[in-house]
């Protein structure tokens, strides 16, 4: 019995807002407190809006908008690897030059601290001229590959073995053009 007087005096309050409102002339006058109520929730005349065709008013984004900026991703980043991928290269390429640079002037020094050159790479790690033998950059492997010239590996060249020289063991090509294992 409450919850109907309740009802009742929601719809004498809806249809008073109806009679204020702006709807007020498109309305018949109301028989009772629920055709307000019912007029108030349907109304006749439909709304324009200042939104464009097909736009609901919902914010978000379209498909076709997603799908753009997908593409503009993808052609940035069809620019930006190849760039990656070189500046990469560059950098391993520099660090093999200072690995071979560093292996050479340990050869030398051994060479001359113990007046002949040494036997093998592992030599310069027990000597100390070397705390370890670098990895190759671009092969990522310790595949140095040793060269005897025959010419100075003792002072009084009295001693024939050892080696004098180191190349990287990578068979690819550099970006100048000539091949890792002639450097």
């Amino acid at each position: 019995m409450v919850a109907g007087k309740q009802f009742e005096v929601r719809l004498k309050r809806a249809s008073r807002k109806v009679q204020g409102s702006r709807f007020k002339k498109n309305l018949r006058e109301p028989a009772s407190a629920a055709d307000s109520l019912l007029t108030l929730c349907s109304d006749p005349k439909p709304r324009t809006s200042n939104l464009p065709l097909g736009a609901s008013g919902a914010s978000g984004f379209t498909l076709l908008e997603l799908l753009i900026v997908m593409v503009v991703i993808a052609i940035l980043a069809a620019i930006a690897v190849p760039s990656y991928i070189r500046n990469v290269q560059r950098a391993k390429e520099a660090v093999l030059k200072e690995d071979l640079r560093v292996l050479r002037t340990a050869i030398d020094s051994y060479t001359v601290d113990k007046q002949q050159a040494p036997q093998s790479l592992d030599d310069l790690v027990s000597s100390g001229y070397l705390r370890e033998i670098p990895n190759d950059p671009i092969t990522n492997q310790k595949d140095w590959i040793t060269g005897s010239s025959g010419m100075l590996t003792s002072i009084d060249q009295t001693d024939s073995g050892g080696i004098d020289d180191v190349h990287a063991g990578a068979q690819k090509t550099a970006l100048d053009g000539s091949s890792y294992n002639t450097w």
